[in-house]
């Protein structure tokens, strides 16, 4: 049976072996059996350069490494944790890295592909910080500095998101819908998956074109997301427990 599943925001950490011990179950339950697996950001809470080889991120690689040399395919898109994800880490699982904003043709529904932060205009600040830190210089920049250096300014940075995080109303948390329609309408697609939000749903929408629909992944906590498409039938959002 032919299917492709994407997850999103799993915030890896080793604060929370649980969740890397869920992937694992995932990806060696799929091995082999799906098309695809895609990725859509915030693999892990934080990510500071392809030279961060810690026993647990090479836990992680050696989990997908074995998931992609099964024949499933692989693919990655950056989140906002994780934005400094490179060709390394790439090369290293055997999978692919892909651009915010990303068409595919699920078994014939074209259908675009986002981590959705680039969604949350509303949120100016945020807007501000996400083009400062995908400057190619800026990471270059970053990924510069010695391991230890960018642990603690990773560690700051992620203190002051969520102090900021605390203070800000919910809708400016969530996307804006007219940003929603606008993409879609400019990638000519009925169909948007993403993540970002950690607000799990499937959302009807009305664009110039007819119906649209747009599904949104949930993060991992006590329970996994993922989404899971397949030939002929509609996608299914599901979710599954996380074993601690």
């Amino acid at each position: 049976m032919s299917y492709t599943l994407f997850i999103s925001d799993l915030h890896l950490e080793e604060s929370r072996p649980e969740h890397l011990k869920g992937l694992e179950h995932l990806l060696a339950e799929h091995a082999g059996k799906c098309d695809a697996l895609y990725v859509l950001g915030d693999l892990f809470e934080t990510w500071i350069g392809d030279d961060d080889d810690s026993a647990f991120n090479l836990a992680a690689i050696d989990a997908f490494a074995q998931f992609s040399k099964s024949g499933s395919k692989l693919y990655f898109m950056h989140g906002n944790r994780d934005f400094l994800l490179g060709e390394g880490f790439a090369k290293a699982t055997g999978g692919t890295l892909l651009e915010e904003g990303t068409v595919v043709d699920l078994y014939g529904t074209p259908t675009l592909l986002m981590h959705g932060d680039s969604l949350c205009t509303l949120d100016e600040k945020y807007m501000a910080f996400r083009e400062q830190v995908r400057n190619p210089q800026w990471q270059a920049m970053m990924l510069a500095k010695p391991l230890e250096e960018r642990r603690m300014i990773a560690q700051m940075m992620r203190m002051q998101s969520q102090q900021n995080n605390a203070n800000k109303a919910e809708n400016i948390m969530d996307v804006t819908p007219e940003e929603v329609v606008r993409e879609m309408e400019a990638h000519g697609v009925q169909q948007l998956i993403h993540g970002h939000t950690h607000r799990p749903a499937v959302h009807d929408i009305t664009l110039s074109t007819g119906p649209a629909q747009r599904w949104v992944l949930g993060d991992w906590g006590e329970y996994g997301w993922q989404i899971v498409a397949q030939p002929g039938q509609p996608f299914s959002l599901e979710r599954f427990p996380i074993t601690p």
